[in-house]
């Protein structure tokens, strides 16, 4: 369920089983505000965009992961990012979509990981 428009500003990346995604979409179809629904797992967003979100976090490497995912805890990831570089990190979140914490929206000089309504509204309106 994604608004309709020509050009959206945002995008926001969703897995169709997740009912905090699910949530977020349909705030922002409240709101009016026009987006790009991508799914998570097959078209995971960019390194470009995974390197926003990390400034975004000031760095914190581990607020860009699905920590409460299979994937992130079958292959014990808490344990091997601490010795990961940045390009690393960037790197396996970009090829593995279930490993990315969501939703994830980007736009314009924005981008927010995860659904809290007050830190949305904050900063989309």
């Amino acid at each position: 369920m994604s608004a309709k428009a020509a050009t959206p500003a945002l995008v926001v990346y969703t897995y169709a089983s997740c009912d905090t995604c699910r949530r977020a979409t349909r705030w922002l179809v409240q709101k009016g505000l026009a987006f790009e629904e991508r799914p998570i797992r097959e078209t995971p967003p960019s390194t470009a965009e995974l390197a926003r979100a990390l400034r975004s976090v000031e760095g914190d490497r581990g607020r860009l992961f699905n920590r409460s995912g299979r994937d992130y805890r079958e292959q014990k990831l808490a344990e091997q990012l601490p010795g990961w570089s940045e390009a690393e990190t960037l790197r396996r979140l970009a090829a593995n979509g279930n490993l990315v914490k969501r939703p994830f929206l980007v736009g314009t000089g924005i981008v927010l990981i995860g659904f809290d309504e007050a830190t949305w509204r904050a900063a989309l309106g």
